[in-house]
C-alpha cells in the first residue's frame, strides 16, 4: 500500500496495530503512526493502549494515554482493563476517578475492569460499593461478569456466606459458569467441602464439556485427602472425554515467540532453562521462603 503511494487512514492503521504479535511489529507500527500524524487519533490510540497491554508493556500504554486529546469511552475502558489486567489495581481505580471527574458516565465495561481492580487490591467496601452505584447510580443492570467479580471480591476476602447470599440472590439468568467457578474458588479456600461438592456438581452440569469445574472440583478433594471423591470426578471426565488444556506461559526474545506449556521439557534450550531454575532461581525462592518478608500473590477474577 504505501509503495504505491496510499496514504494509510486511522482505520488501516487500526487494524495494522491490531495484526501485532509481538513487541518489536507494535513499536514498528507505533512509529508508522508517528510518521503519518496519528498520534492523537482516538480509535488508533485507543487500539495502541490495548496492544501495548497485551504485550505487557502498562507504561507505555499509559504514556500514548496521557497524551491523547480526546478520549471517548473506549479510551477510559483500556485504561482501566490494562491496569486490571495487570494486577494494579489502585492504579485501575485512579484512572476510573479521573474518568469520573472528566464527565465521562462510565458502561458495563468499566465496572468488569473496576469491579476486577477491587479485587485484586483486596477493597472489599470499595468494591460492593461500585457494584451497588451500577443499579442505583447509572442505571446499569449488572451482568453474569458483574457478579462473578463480586463474588470473586468477596471469596478472596473469606467472606463466603456473603459471596453464596449473592449468587443466591441474583437473577437466575445471569447465573453461568463463570458465577458458580468464581463461588467454587472461594469455597476451595475458606468454605466447607460439602458446599464445595454441591457447588461443583451444579458447574459440571451447567458446562459438562469444560474442563474448569472438573479440575477445579478434583483439586479441593485432593487438598482434603478425599481421593476416592477425586478419582470419581477424573473418572467422570474421562467418561465424557473431558480434557484439560494445560497452562503456558508466552515471552517474546530478540524477535522470536517462545512458549513453554507446565512441566515442558521438549524446549530446545530446556536443559539449559532447567539447570539455570536449579542453579539460580530455587536458592533464591528458597531464601525468600525463610525470611520474614511476606510475599502476596494476585490471580485474575
Amino acid at each position: 500500500m504505501l509503495r504505491f503511494c496510499f496514504r494509510p487512514n486511522g482505520t488501516t492503521m487500526a487494524s495494522v496495530l491490531s495484526s501485532c504479535e509481538g513487541m518489536i511489529e507494535l513499536m514498528q507500527s507505533h512509529a508508522l503512526v508517528l510518521l503519518h500524524g496519528f498520534e492523537h487519533d482516538t480509535v488508533v490510540v485507543n487500539t495502541l493502549v490495548t496492544m501495548y497491554s497485551r504485550n505487557g508493556d502498562v507504561t507505555s500504554a499509559r504514556f500514548v494515554f496521557d497524551h491523547l486529546r480526546e478520549k471517548d469511552m473506549a479510551s477510559w475502558n483500556a485504561m482501566v482493563s490494562a491496569y486490571s489486567n495487570h494486577g494494579y489495581g489502585h492504579h485501575a481505580l485512579q484512572v476510573f476517578a479521573h474518568m469520573l471527574r472528566s464527565g465521562t458516565k462510565p458502561d458495563e465495561i468499566t465496572f468488569v475492569g473496576v469491579l476486577s481492580a477491587c479485587s485484586h487490591a483486596g477493597l472489599v467496601n470499595k468494591g460492593q460499593r461500585v457494584f451497588n452505584s451500577m443499579s442505583h447510580v447509572y442505571d446499569i443492570e449488572p451482568k453474569a461478569q458483574h457478579y462473578s467479580c463480586l463474588v470473586d471480591i468477596l471469596g478472596r476476602a473469606g467472606l463466603v456466606d456473603e459471596a453464596t447470599k449473592v449468587v443466591r440472590m441474583m437473577p437466575a439468568s445471569e447465573k453461568d459458569a463463570a458465577v458458580l467457578g468464581a463461588l467454587l474458588g472461594a469455597y476451595r479456600f475458606h468454605g466447607d467441602i460439602r458446599m464445595a461438592s454441591l457447588i461443583g456438581e451444579a458447574l459440571q452440569e451447567l458446562e459438562p464439556g469444560s474442563a474448569g469445574g472438573y479440575v477445579l472440583l478434583a483439586t479441593i478433594y485432593a487438598a482434603r485427602g478425599k481421593w476416592d471423591e477425586f478419582a470419581r470426578v477424573r473418572k467422570k471426565m474421562k467418561e465424557r472425554k473431558v480434557n484439560k488444556v494445560p497452562g503456558f506461559s508466552q515471552i517474546q526474545v530478540k524477535g522470536r515467540s517462545h512458549v513453554f506449556y507446565a512441566r515442558d521439557r521438549f524446549h530446545p534450550q530446556a536443559a539449559e532453562i532447567w539447570g539455570l531454575l536449579q542453579e539460580k532461581l530455587l536458592p533464591h525462592m528458597w531464601e525468600m521462603r525463610h525470611s520474614k518478608r511476606r510475599i502476596t500473590f494476585h490471580i485474575d477474577c
